[in-house]
């Protein structure tokens, strides 16, 4: 909030005056939930933590990571699957589903081989079903990418993904009023534009993630 205030607004402005004014005007961070389990099929191929929780990257498409996380939707939940490049943390592709199923990862990945050169990219996921499954693997290795998966029931091993998830989930407060599914993709896309666009980072110099990759 400090580094958004002052880029926007060219002040710095102290973080306990923030929670002051914050706390004055009732407004409240979202506190982020725990996710649900879901349920894992069958195993079929599991690929070594190639990654290692080394999220450095010198260049795009060296190291991408993927996940797929819950977004609660009229008392159910709509799922949203990304790719993010840690060159930079773009997002270079996303999708958004009812189910949270193979084809839903399959698009993401495809999404994202259309915009980039994923050759000899190697590409970090959990070991939920749809990564393990060969159709998973075809598709990676018919595009030359290295698979990379964390150790079961590590999440540490895929924290920068989890951690855009939390972000995202904190900053659009407004998930929970969202009366129609077009109403909560469109905003969903809105904040992914933001994310990319917008959105400055401190790792990344204060600048966003795409202005850091052309600059």
């Amino acid at each position: 909030m400090k580094a958004w205030i002052k880029r926007n607004y060219g002040k710095t402005v102290n973080h306990k005056r923030v929670y002051r004014l914050m706390k004055e005007l009732g407004v409240q961070a979202k506190i982020r939930r725990k996710k649900p389990k879901y349920k894992a099929g069958k195993e079929n191929i599991v690929a070594s933590n190639v990654l290692n929780r080394d999220f450095a990257a010198t260049a795009a498409n060296q190291k991408w990571v993927t996940d797929i996380t819950y977004v609660p939707f009229q008392g159910t939940y709509l799922y949203l699957s990304a790719i993010k490049d840690l060159y930079n943390n773009e997002i270079i592709a996303y999708r958004i589903s009812r189910s949270n199923d193979l084809k839903l990862v399959i698009e993401t990945v495809k999404d994202a081989i259309k915009k980039r050169d994923a050759r000899g990219v190697l590409l970090h996921s959990d070991q939920g079903s749809q990564y393990t499954s060969r159709q998973y693997h075809q598709l990676l290795k018919a595009h030359h990418i290295i698979p990379s998966m964390s150790r079961r029931g590590n999440c540490l091993d895929n924290a920068c993904m989890e951690n855009f998830f939390g972000h995202l989930k904190s900053e659009m407060v407004d998930l929970p009023t969202f009366e129609t599914e077009e109403e909560m993709i469109g905003a969903i896309d809105q904040y992914m534009y933001f994310y990319n666009y917008e959105r400055c980072q401190k790792k990344l110099d204060y600048l966003s993630p795409v202005e850091y990759r052309i600059a």
